[in-house]
């Protein structure tokens, strides 16, 4: 029985719901986990997650497709970039299948949380870990949670896909050997003020150029480029320190083997950037959002598809992958799971 939720409205924003998974790794080993009501954590005020910010996260969906089945896309992509994040920040890792089995059982237990199909919402899904103990010298935990939740969230666009206004930012977002390609919580508390200061000024979110010769496209604090020429090729920033969007692997995917496009990944100088027809960001939330205009200091690129509506590849490529994920097109071989 679906909760009683006016499931056309509500925004994108944390709903608690009745289940959430928790698993402690304690004496060398995670437990095997278990499902719980309680929505608190209780744990030291000297928890080295509080003291030097030892966590990292995911983000991934659930869907209610056409024929009534609930769904996930892709979740071993997010369990093994969930491990290389833990590698990362010397985080035990979190084995895959329990990673996989903890969002079945936490999407079943909460499976009248997902949102019926054709109302645009979904139920978001947050696996996150951090070291739990109390540590005040610079060291990693030797105690850590894995936990996660759910929460129903509303399409990422109200009232419609517009493209956006993004700025070129001063400011880095990741140095050329930092922790840019991790999913830490620390790479998105140092995008916060610049996100706040943009969003003062009028734009939408951050053009983050490589650090190292600020020449080169990167990413905005929460999603990857994408870009395409005026004869229709799909263009991609490569780089060490940017996020490996699973989104955007999937998006290049059905450009190439589902539009009949042809695909480029690598680095993209920003002096490029006038001469392409149309930009998206994509990500889990917003599967992928147009942009309009970009800002460098004053001077503007708009490009050709205008502010109006998405460009016509853009647009494409974001309802093939809906599509694919809502059931109405056929998937590629082990992208869709089935929460039965």
């Amino acid at each position: 029985m679906k909760k009683d939720i006016d499931w056309n409205n509500i925004g994108f924003g944390y709903m608690k719901t009745d289940y959430r998974y928790v698993s402690e790794y304690k004496d060398g080993k995670w437990d095997e986990g278990t499902l719980t009501t309680d929505d608190t954590i209780t744990m030291s005020e000297c928890a080295c997650v509080l003291q030097y910010a030892q966590t990292c996260f995911e983000g991934m969906k659930a869907y209610t497709t056409a024929d009534g089945k609930i769904v996930v896309f892709r979740p071993d992509l997010n369990a093994e970039r969930l491990q290389s994040s833990c590698a990362g920040l010397e985080i035990p890792v979190v084995p895959k299948e329990q990673f996989l089995d903890a969002i079945h059982q936490v999407v079943k237990a909460n499976a009248d949380f997902v949102p019926p199909y054709g109302t645009g919402a979904t139920l978001y899904i947050r696996p996150y870990v951090f070291g739990k103990n109390p540590v005040i010298g610079v060291k990693p935990a030797d105690e850590y949670e894995f936990r996660v939740f759910v929460t129903p969230v509303g399409p990422y666009f109200k009232g419609g896909v517009k493209p956006i206004t993004i700025r070129v930012s001063d400011v880095d977002r990741a140095a050329p050997r930092g922790t840019g390609n991790i999913k830490a919580g620390l790479n998105y508390a140092m995008s916060l003020h610049n996100i706040v200061d943009a969003h003062q000024k009028g734009f939408d979110e951050n053009m983050y150029l490589d650090p190292q010769t600020r020449t080169k496209v990167e990413e905005t604090g929460g999603a990857n480029f994408l870009f395409v020429t005026k004869d229709g090729t799909v263009v991609t920033p490569k780089s060490n320190s940017i996020l490996p969007s699973i989104t955007r692997r999937s998006l290049l995917y059905v450009a190439e083997h589902y539009l009949g496009l042809k695909v480029e990944e690598r680095e993209v100088y920003f002096d490029e950037v006038k001469d392409f027809a149309e930009c998206g960001l994509c990500g889990t939330a917003a599967v992928i959002s147009p942009v309009g205009k970009i800002v460098d200091h004053g001077n503007e690129i708009v490009f050709p598809s205008g502010m109006e509506e998405m460009g016509p590849v853009i647009s494409k490529l974001r309802e093939t992958l809906t599509g694919i994920q809502m059931g109405t097109i056929e998937a590629p071989e082990g992208w869709i799971e089935v929460i039965e």
